[in-house]
């Protein structure tokens, strides 16, 4: 019961500390608890400070005079138009991977401050005479969608992980994910017919192993980065219209120097519950479990908009679901007694050992929220009020 607390408190205080954020830019009068520290590294010098302590399996965020530091990298994408979702996978599955290698005990998080947005923007655009660091390759001049050259790379995140020396903080490591494309959507006209190029698993790998190489190179160039741990890592960008992320598919690590030894396979996969069109999903016997969840709960309220669910695999192995329930409840003692009804629907239906995230909203926002961490049995619960 205290980590589910401890899950709804850090969910409120991030969200409350992004809002802060996002007005003023600083949390120098936030209260929090985490070490302060000075460092004289710079002429002026700095003070340090972290957003709080965790449990060792989630980051602490580094504060610089009392600011967060955001990337001014972060959500450049090539296709404007392309599925937001992505973005949000990739930044999220990119911390994760990171823990791997960058202990949450040891490190602390901040966004990437090594690759600035002018920099970022040439990489990802494409090679030419006035743009010779362009990671995607010269346009060939061709329409057809199998004589293009295609933009292969569509996006790319940077994350730093810093440790303690003494009274400052020193960069320890840094993580770089590439979003590869798996369809180029383009237009031979402007604002004309959007065809699709079709981009092979076999080429998507190669050109992101080359890519990686390449950027690999341009950054030991940089003060800071010459001996520093780079983790490489390619994510497969999901179709415009998908109702969840894409999923990581490689991933390396140079501890040094300017070559990459070894890339690890990851075998990750998303999907959608109840699945459309026909599709085939993931594993049966999670959708048959799904499936009786939502029916049991539909059948109680029939005035449920929607119940939706995003599941991920790793190495076939269900890791996780997120489940998403649009309502058209109005009373709060209707929400709370839906959310009870839900917690022992969940408990009764889905499937054990796994984390499951339960979100009810309505048109007026999120009502009540549902939560097991993997390896639990009961769910804790929260309605939203108000006075």
């Amino acid at each position: 019961m205290k980590n589910h607390i401890k899950l709804i408190g850090r969910l409120f205080l991030l969200v409350g500390m992004m809002i802060s954020l996002a007005a003023c830019g600083s949390l120098q009068n936030s209260g929090l608890t985490g070490s302060n520290t000075t460092s004289d590294t710079t002429s002026n010098s700095s003070s340090y400070q972290v957003t709080g302590t965790t449990d060792g399996t989630q980051y602490s965020a580094l504060l610089t005079d009392g600011k967060y530091k955001v990337s001014a990298a972060r959500g450049l994408l090539n296709d404007k138009s392309a599925n937001t979702l992505n973005v949000y996978s990739l930044e999220s599955g990119l911390t994760t991977l990171s823990k791997a290698h960058f202990a949450p005990t040891k490190y602390a998080f901040q966004e990437g401050q090594y690759i600035s947005r002018t920099t970022a923007n040439q990489w990802l655009a494409r090679k030419s005479k006035k743009n010779p660091d362009g990671l995607n390759p010269v346009d060939n001049g061709k329409t057809d969608p199998t004589k293009r050259n295609p933009i292969y790379l569509q996006d790319l995140l940077e994350q730093d992980y810093l440790v303690q020396n003494g009274n400052s903080y020193e960069l320890g490591g840094v993580s770089i994910a590439l979003g590869m494309n798996s369809v180029d959507n383009y237009r031979k006209v402007q604002y004309g017919a959007v065809f699709k190029t079709t981009i092979s698993q076999t080429e998507r790998e190669q050109q992101g192993k080359s890519m990686a190489e390449t950027i690999l190179a341009r950054l030991r160039q940089k003060k800071g980065l010459e001996k520093v741990p780079i983790v490489f890592a390619l994510y497969e960008q999901a179709d415009n219209d998908s109702l969840v992320g894409g999923t990581y598919f490689a991933q390396a690590v140079s501890e040094s120097g300017n070559s990459i030894n070894k890339w690890t396979t990851i075998n990750q996969k998303n999907g959608m519950l109840p699945v459309i069109n026909n599709e085939k999903a993931i594993n049966d016997g999670d959708s048959e479990s799904f499936t009786n969840f939502k029916s049991h709960i539909q059948s109680f309220f029939p005035n449920l908009s929607g119940v939706t669910a995003q599941v991920q695999y790793q190495d076939n192995q269900l890791v996780g679901m997120k489940i998403k329930v649009t309502t058209q409840f109005f009373g709060e003692n209707e929400i709370r007694s839906f959310t009870q009804y839900t917690k022992t629907a969940a408990t009764r239906y889905l499937p054990a050992n796994i984390p499951i995230e339960i979100k009810v909203s309505s048109v007026e926002g999120i009502q009540s929220f549902l939560n097991r961490d993997s390896g639990e049995k009961d769910f804790y619960t929260h309605v939203f009020s108000s006075y």
